[in-house]
């Protein structure tokens, strides 16, 4: 509820009887420490939120970094074996171009 809206009613309250008036004061204090403590919970809870995302990220960066690691080792790997590959079909084609030349020789 507003403040405004809080006094127009006490003030309403307060003339039509002068009994009311502790017990307004009493529950509009009374809420202060409520709304006081809400407050302070939903700071508490967002330190918690950020603390757990500082966490999570840093653990995804890591995570990240290894992964990294991982695809250069394996990419250097899968271009040894490139390498390898074509000087074993270049290897193939010397032999494959030698037979054909002593078949031819021996014809």
């Amino acid at each position: 509820m507003k403040a405004a809206t809080c006094r127009t009613k006490m003030k309403m309250t307060m003339k039509m009887t002068k009994i009311t008036f502790p017990y307004l004061c009493w529950a509009s204090t009374r809420r202060r420490p409520s709304a006081l403590e809400d407050l302070e919970e939903k700071v508490r809870s967002s330190r918690r939120h950020r603390r757990n995302s500082l966490h999570h990220t840093q653990m995804l960066e890591s995570q990240m970094k290894t992964v990294k690691g991982e695809l250069e080792g394996t990419l250097d790997h899968l271009q040894e074996l490139r390498d390898v590959l074509r000087r074993s079909q270049q290897k193939a084609e010397e032999r494959k171009a030698a037979m054909e030349k002593m078949a031819a020789g021996l014809m």
